[in-house]
């Protein structure tokens, strides 16, 4: 058994146990009424999810290669990723294991703006995040084409680290955050629903933290 064979194993095992992994550092003052999402709890860091694989990027390596069913399909490097139109924006942040962080402010490109550069085609309905690290997760077009949705690479003012998913992650502020694919290297838009690896080990394929939408 090779090293990836026991990283999945060993991810497979923590999707069965549904354990969270985290800070639990809450903050003094209780939330703002009906802003958190039913099981969840208040957290002032960013806590840091980690399996034991973080994969090491140089950005004179990284690509973006977006595909499927568009008419023009595109690869970006980091220069050309950076060299698009910045799209700034701030949104809660709700894990699934239970903590949530308010306020974050995000940097990168709007998945909006990335749409209207590929133009999907009328057959395309979702779309597929596949990461350097082989990790998929997917979503309904309809979800990604939010205002909100973006492909981040900044945090708070500073570059997004390689823990929590730099050079650049997706942020999908309306679904639970393992939909927000780290280390994201080809986004596939497709005509039919491809779940990705939590979703087909009983995770929610659709993921709504207001309606408590953890496990399938």
């Amino acid at each position: 058994m090779d090293s990836n064979d026991r990283l999945i194993q060993k991810k497979q095992a923590w999707a069965r146990e549904k354990r969270g992994l985290g800070g639990r550092e809450v903050e003094d003052e209780a939330p703002e009424p009906d802003r958190l999402p039913p099981g969840q709890h208040l957290v002032n860091n960013w806590p840091v999810l980690d399996l034991g694989y973080k994969p090491e990027i140089p950005l004179e390596e990284w690509r973006l290669t977006v595909g499927g069913f568009v008419a023009q399909p595109l690869t970006w490097t980091w220069q050309e990723f950076l060299a698009q139109p910045p799209f700034r924006s701030v949104s809660d942040f709700h894990c699934v294991t239970t903590w949530s962080t308010f306020d974050n402010e995000w940097e990168g490109v709007s998945f909006k703006h990335l749409i209207g550069l590929v133009k999907p085609l009328s057959l395309a309905k979702f779309v597929l995040f596949k990461s350097y690290d082989d990790y998929t997760t997917n979503l309904p077009l309809e979800a990604c084409d939010d205002d909100d949705v973006l492909l981040c690479h900044s945090w708070n003012g500073k570059p997004l680290t390689k823990e929590h998913g730099g050079p650049v992650r997706m942020i999908v502020p309306k679904r639970y955050a393992w939909k927000g694919a780290k280390w994201v290297k080809e986004i596939t838009f497709s005509d039919r629903d491809e779940k990705g690896f939590w979703e087909v080990r009983g995770y929610s394929n659709s993921a709504f933290p207001w309606k408590n939408d953890r496990y399938s």
